[in-house]
This record gives C-alpha cells, structure tokens and sequence, in this order.
C-alpha cells in the first residue's frame, strides 16, 4: 500500500570550495552545513497520548559479568559497556558482493548513496564488539550524510576517503574520529576499489596509530534507543498494519524485507536474492525492528546529495516489528543528539524488540513509492 508523505522543507547553506578529492570521485561539489530547525520542546501530546498505562513493577534482570548491549538490548560482555561502535562504510554495488560480516552488525543503515544509477544504495554499519571481527567489507568511501549520524553514536567512521566536502566535513567536525583507507588488500580478482576489507587486528593498528580514545566520550550523549525487556506486540497498536514485507524505492538494488515467522526477523533481499553472509556460514542479513524515515534532501550535483537528517519538525517513518507497522514521527536535533521515534502525533517515544535495527533513510521524493503488504 503507498502512504503520502508529510512535507516538511529544512533550511540547509550550500557553501562552495574548491579543494581537491581524496579517493578519485569528482570534487566539484560544495559543502553542505546542515542547519536545524529547533524547536524549543517535545511536541504537546495528543488527548491520547496523555492516557498512560497502569506501571507494572518488575525486577530488573541481571546477569554476572554482562549488561544489556545499549545497541540491541542483548546481553553481552561487561568489558565492552563504555566501548564506542565503528560505523563502517559497505559497498553496495553488485559487483562487491558477496558482503563479508555484515551479520555481526548491531544496527545497519541503507541510505541512497547517490541520485544516479537507479539511486543505488550503500550501508553503514555500526559493530559494538568489533574486536571479534574476521573479515568485514568492502570498505567504501564515505558521504556527508553518514558523517552527521555517526555523530549520534559516537562511533568511529571507518571508510576510504570521500568527495573533497565530505572529507572537509570530517576535518570541521570534533566529534567525527575516522580512519580512511588503512585497511587491508584482499586479493578477490575484483578492481582495486572492491578488494578493501577490515581484518582482524587492522582496528587496533588503527587505534594505536590514531590515539584515539575506544571509549566514550564527551560528545556521547547516552543510550540512543528505548528498549523494552518484554516482547512487544504492536497489534493493539491505533493505526497498526500487517507488515510482512516491504519494498523500498531503491531501483538499483530492489532492497526488500520479508518477515520470517520461525525467526520472528525480517530477512533482508537484494538483486533478488538473499543477502548471505560467507563469513558466518552463509547466514541471512535478518533484523528484529526496522525504522523507516521519510527525508529531504538537497542535490549537490553529479549525483551527489545530503540528507536533511538534522529535522525536528516531526517528519514521517514507519516502526515495524513482528509483522506489524505502525506510523512514526522523527526528529534530530544536532549533530550529536540521537534520532528519536515517537508514535504519530503523540509525545510517546516508541520502544523497541530486543535484537538488530535496521534503519533506511527514504527520499521524500520517493516515500509514495514504498510498498508495504
């Protein structure tokens, strides 16, 4: 079924400089300086919204020696609780699959990665525990948009270069820690930009080369999703849909999701086929919730584009979760400040299943397009 999108325009400065590229794209593309539009607090809730129910008071599990990843709500080692995520630009370009690791990702992002082609997409995927990494690529350049949601992380960028604005973004942002191109060459019989990857020790390497810190840090602004440790059921949910797949409007690859009732997961698809993982056994992409954000974006030429992903007028999106949806509203607020996900029209933020997100980025020109069954 096709839903309309709610308009909403954000301001954005287009600032033009001339400074070479760094990983062979074309570098006649401006900068582009993302400006909110703040909105001093939460909306009003609706009547609805006000009517809460009755607390159920439950003792906290606990387990020795781990907590509740921040990221997916699984338990993992303690050891890794104030460790920053990498965020790690993929390749999605046929030719680079099969993709390696990928379903070691704890949240992984889909965005256009440019206007042409179909709008082909590109992942970025964000590893909590990346110490346990074989193998994970290819490893891609990066875009301006990933940078500003990186930040909502505090995750280290892990890429190989960019067109020259998005590198000068790198270079204007604190916040934005990256290491471009240092990773290893595997030898695939593929062109040079597809052979790429993380392997095992090349973050470390990193890190030590880089002094950065592996732990948060001051732009860190806490825990970035609300989960709930009981499953959540959104049937009861006002306005909810049976969501058992969902096509999105990226021509290029055909990104679909299909919800798989044994797992309870949506199964990710592109180009037709299952997205398989070689590293791990062939094992399906899959993923517990999903978040669909409708955005504008400006056109930066040659087929380069920005986001407006700093937005808090409350945009369009969809939370799906156990082959139900339910419509959304979105805001972002700075570079550094998580995206947050209310339930439509009210000041309820939404919860989420214990497990993997996944989470696409949606051109406003296209979100009539989105396919939903």
């Amino acid at each position: 079924m096709k839903k309309k999108v709610l308009a909403a325009i954000m301001a954005a400065a287009l600032l033009l400089v001339g400074c070479g590229g760094s990983d062979g794209e074309k570098d006649d593309s401006p900068v582009q300086t993302l400006e909110p539009v703040i909105i001093e607090e939460t909306p009003e809730p609706t009547p609805e919204a006000t009517e809460e129910p009755e607390a159920t008071e439950e003792p906290e599990e606990t387990r020795e020696g781990m907590y509740r990843s921040e990221l997916t709500n699984e338990w993992i080692d303690e050891a890794l609780k104030d460790q920053r995520p990498i965020a790690v630009m993929v390749d999605n370009e046929k030719i680079a699959l099969p993709h390696y690791g990928l379903t070691e990702a704890d949240v992984v992002y889909e965005i256009m990665n440019s206007t042409l082609n179909d709008r082909i997409t590109r992942f970025m995927v964000l590893v909590k525990d990346w110490e346990k990494i074989e193998q994970m690529g290819s490893i891609r350049s990066t875009r301006s948009t990933n940078i500003y949601l990186l930040g909502e992380w505090n995750a280290v960028l892990c890429h190989d270069g960019g067109p020259y604005f998005a590198m000068d973004l790198i270079a204007e942002k604190a916040y934005c820690d990256n290491f471009t191109g240092t990773f290893s060459r595997v030898q695939n019989g593929k062109p040079t930009e597809f052979t790429e990857y993380i392997l095992k020790g090349d973050l470390e390497k990193n890190f030590s080369s880089k002094n950065y810190s592996k732990e948060y840090n001051e732009y860190y602004e806490g825990p970035h999703f609300q989960f709930s440790n009981q499953e959540i059921d959104l049937s009861d949910e006002t306005g909810a849909i049976d969501c058992t797949e969902i096509q999105l409007p990226f021509k290029h690859n055909g990104s679909t999701l299909k919800y798989n009732e044994e797992t309870g997961t949506y199964d990710y698809y592109e180009y037709g086929q299952p997205h398989l993982d070689p590293q791990h056994d062939n094992a399906q992409l899959t993923f517990k919730n999903l978040l669909i954000q409708d955005c504008t974006f400006s056109d930066l030429g040659d087929g380069y584009l920005v986001y407006n992903v700093l937005d808090t007028s409350g945009r369009s999106g969809y939370y799906i979760t156990n082959g139900k949806a339910i419509e959304v509203n979105w805001y972002k607020g700075s570079d550094t400040a998580p995206t947050t996900f209310y339930k439509k029209g009210t000041s309820e933020q939404i919860q989420l299943n214990t497990g993997k997100t996944y989470i696409s980025i949606v051109p406003s020109d296209g979100w009539d397009d989105i396919v939903i069954k």
